[in-house]
C-alpha cells in the first residue's frame, strides 16, 4: 500500500539520506487517512498529490518497460531538493515535480557536485512523456 523512497547521498556532507519519503499506491487511502476529499481546486495539498501520482506512475513505467534503475530523492540540510533521482546506465537523472508549472533550475549544489547529471522539471504540460 505504501512505497518507501530512500535518500540519495554520494559526496556532500550536507546531503540528507537518513530520512525517507513514502508514497501511496492508492491516494484514496491517503485521503482517508488525512480526511481530505475536497475537489482539487479547493485543496492545499494538490502538489503532494501530483508528486505521489507521478512517482507511482513512473514506478509502473519502469517496471513495464524494464527500465532498471535505482530510485531515490535528494535533499540537503539547507532544503535544496529533487523529488526523484534515478540512477541507470551509469548516469543520474534528477526530476522535480511541479503542479504549479513554474520552471526552476536544478539546485546549485546538485549541478556543482553531480556535473554529468541530467535534470528536468515535470509539470502538467509534459508529464505524459515522463509516465507513458
Amino acid at each position: 500500500m505504501i512505497k518507501r523512497l530512500g535518500g540519495f547521498r554520494r559526496n556532500l556532507r550536507q546531503e540528507v539520506n537518513a530520512k525517507s519519503k513514502y508514497y501511496f499506491y492508492d491516494t484514496g487511502i491517503r485521503n482517508a487517512v488525512i480526511s481530505q476529499f475536497n475537489d482539487v481546486t479547493k485543496r492545499d495539498d494538490v502538489g503532494k498529490l501530483f508528486e505521489n501520482y507521478l512517482f507511482m506512475e513512473r514506478v509502473k513505467k519502469c517496471e513495464y518497460q524494464e527500465i532498471w534503475s535505482n530510485q531515490y530523492f535528494w535533499r540537503t540540510y539547507d532544503q535544496q531538493e529533487i523529488d526523484l533521482v534515478e540512477e541507470h546506465g551509469g548516469e543520474l537523472y534528477g526530476y522535480e515535480f511541479k503542479w504549479s508549472g513554474k520552471e526552476k533550475g536544478a539546485p546549485r549544489s546538485w549541478t556543482e557536485t553531480y556535473t554529468n547529471s541530467h535534470y528536468q522539471v515535470i509539470n502538467r504540460d509534459n508529464y505524459l512523456e515522463f509516465i507513458v
